[in-house]
């Protein structure tokens, strides 16, 4: 019997493998939900058919329980609870413990006391700060052993980064260990983005060396807060103001979430990293958040006592105020943040098409049969439109995707036949009558949804051939309004809108437009031929037969226009050329 207490608990298979740790409030009334007869998620309802036992941790309250379930999935990394992609490859800085300290990038974290930051994932926002440190100050870039006695015993010479300026040759005791350590403190304040106070402390070595007439060394102070201070302006994003804030923002789709970090210090961002989450059990923006943050906060070493995020979360950290901002320069991060996890999203998108376009093709299904609340992925999908000029020359269009994809030897076009006028809704019912009539005439399989270039009223005219054919209720059907992107639903009167930027609704546009683009073809090109026969036949003597032929030979009334006379007889006769010619000359 579960208590009714804060605390962690493990799902076990009977072989006694961990396959899921969760945390909870109550643990008796979360763990129970697993068992409900109605669960959403299919994968969850797979994680609960293995369950063989199940194990629990209490604790006194629910951060704790947080931080406990971190732990744990990271130490045992279960199969279904979401897992963070590995980011070894991210270079840090390292302060070397050591005496004279070196500063230097490096991929590999040593736990021999030194001090590391980052990760930074842009090499070249790590160069631009290690270049900055290198002109500011004067740091040695040898590996030698510089402790006390081997200075005092002389076994070192200067190099040529002394003679250059570089460095001030602490290996022959010509700096002292208080002086560098000086620089050390500065640079780590840089490195936390805490560029006033270095500027603030050079200001007042440079105010005292003026005092003394050291004006070189004043000067030479002065050109290194020039050079932070040019640094800080093209680090400063927002409000200066704004100071120790993280902002965290999630992107999502199916199977991944996008979660971009940012540490704000003074108005500039001193870190930033995007990260790849496998989601296993559709969960919510909170719970990555809650699996995400404790983990960037210890990397980066955040000592902020505010979060900004998109939205609330339904946890606590102790210490820690979440706030959603709706304006102003913190509603600016948050949209900085939203924007840099989008980008990355999209450029994983691009490599997964390239790399694996089948897994790209499912997950674009997926969001498809979720969006469009589909029992089954949809393979096959159509399209309607329909094209007509007052009425007349009334045509339809039916486009086919196969695995998201245009299937072009599948497009089908028809010439409206029992409709008289402008009516657009008759024609629809038409042409969606037709198309499916000879599909099951013909035994062929149908789409798993169809889509009606249109709103309430095309819908329910294809509704109603549909019905015709007995396939309502077999068959998805829906309607796109062009002006706002509405997506109209059977038996639902009012329209659903789907994230602009969804790959499903894309999917969906490039359809209508391609429903469009075929629908406006054809009939252009009746109207065309239309418009030649009509002048072909005003001809007294010349019938349709007569035009046949003579299209059969020049194709185009122009050719026909500028044809010879014996050119028109061969084909024709000369009875009829004469009239032909007559006829344009």
């Amino acid at each position: 019997m579960l208590p009714n207490k804060p605390g962690v608990y493990q799902y076990y298979n009977d072989e006694g493998t961990i396959l899921y740790v969760g945390k909870a409030k109550d643990l008796k009334k979360r763990v129970a939900s697993y068992f409900n007869k109605n669960l959403d998620s299919g994968k969850t309802r797979v994680l609960v058919r293995q369950i063989a036992e199940i194990k629990y941790i209490v604790v006194d309250t629910e951060l704790d329980a947080l931080l406990l379930e971190n732990n744990l999935i990271k130490k045992y990394q279960p199969k279904y609870n979401i897992q963070l992609k590995d980011d070894k490859t991210y270079p840090w800085i390292c302060i070397k413990k050591e005496p004279f300290p070196r500063i230097f990038t490096t991929r590999r974290l040593i736990k021999d006391g030194s001090k590391y930051y980052g990760p930074y994932p842009s090499v070249k926002v790590i160069n631009t700060l290690i270049s900055l440190i290198r002109e500011v100050y004067p740091l040695r870039t040898c590996s030698l052993d510089l402790s006390q006695k081997k200075i005092e015993e002389g076994k070192h010479k200067v190099c040529l980064e002394y003679h250059l300026g570089n460095c001030k040759g602490p290996c022959v005791a010509k700096e002292s260990a208080e002086d560098y350590d000086r620089y050390i403190q500065d640079i780590e304040h840089i490195l936390k983005g805490n560029l006033g106070q270095v500027i603030q402390s050079l200001k007042g070595m440079m105010n005292e060396y003026a005092t003394n007439l050291q004006f070189e060394e004043a000067q030479s102070i002065k050109s290194k807060i020039a050079i932070i201070e040019k640094y800080k302006a093209k680090s400063t994003v927002v409000s200066p103001r704004i100071h120790q804030v993280d902002v965290i923002t999630v992107v999502q789709d199916i199977k991944r979430a996008f979660v971009n970090y940012l540490v704000i210090n003074n108005g500039s961002i001193i870190h930033g990293l995007t990260v790849e989450v496998n989601k296993k059990l559709n969960e919510s923006t909170s719970d990555i958040i809650a699996y995400v943050l404790p983990d960037m906060r210890e990397r980066y070493d955040s000592q902020s006592k505010e979060v900004i995020l998109e939205e609330p979360v339904d946890f606590e950290l102790a210490g820690i105020d979440f706030f959603v901002p709706q304006r102003g320069d913190k509603k600016a991060l948050i949209d900085l943040s939203a924007r840099n996890a989008r980008f990355f999203q999209l450029e994983k998108n691009k490599q997964e098409k390239i790399t694996q376009p089948e897994r790209h093709t499912e997950r674009i299904l997926e969001r498809i049969k979720i969006d469009f609340r589909l029992p089954d992925s949809p393979v096959h999908i159509e399209c309607f439109d329909n094209s007509n000029i007052q009425g007349e020359h009334a045509v339809s269009a039916c486009v086919v995707f196969k695995n998201a994809k245009p299937s072009k030897k599948d497009y089908r076009h028809f010439n409206i036949k029992t409709v008289e006028g402008p009516d657009d809704f008759a024609s629809m019912e038409e042409a969606v009558y037709r198309r499916y009539k000879r599909m099951l005439d013909e035994e062929q399989s149908l789409p798993q949804l169809i889509v009606i270039d249109g709103g309430k009223g095309q819908l329910s005219s294809s509704l109603t051939a549909l019905e015709r054919l007995d396939l309502r209720g077999k068959v998805a059907i829906v309607g796109i309004a062009k002006r706002l992107e509405e997506i109209f639903f059977p038996g639902d009167s009012l329209p659903i809108y789907i994230d602009k930027r969804s790959e499903s609704l894309k999917v969906i546009q490039h359809m209508r437009n391609e429903a469009h683009r075929f629908g406006i073809t054809h009939h252009r090109n009746k109207r065309s031929k239309a418009a030649l026969t009509s002048e072909l036949t005003q001809i007294a003597g010349i019938g349709p037969k007569t035009h046949e032929e003579l299209m059969k030979k020049f194709k185009t009334v122009s050719a026909i226009k500028e044809a010879s006379l014996e050119d028109l007889t061969q084909e024709i006769g000369l009875a009829k050329a004469k009239l032909v010619r007559g006829y344009f000359d």
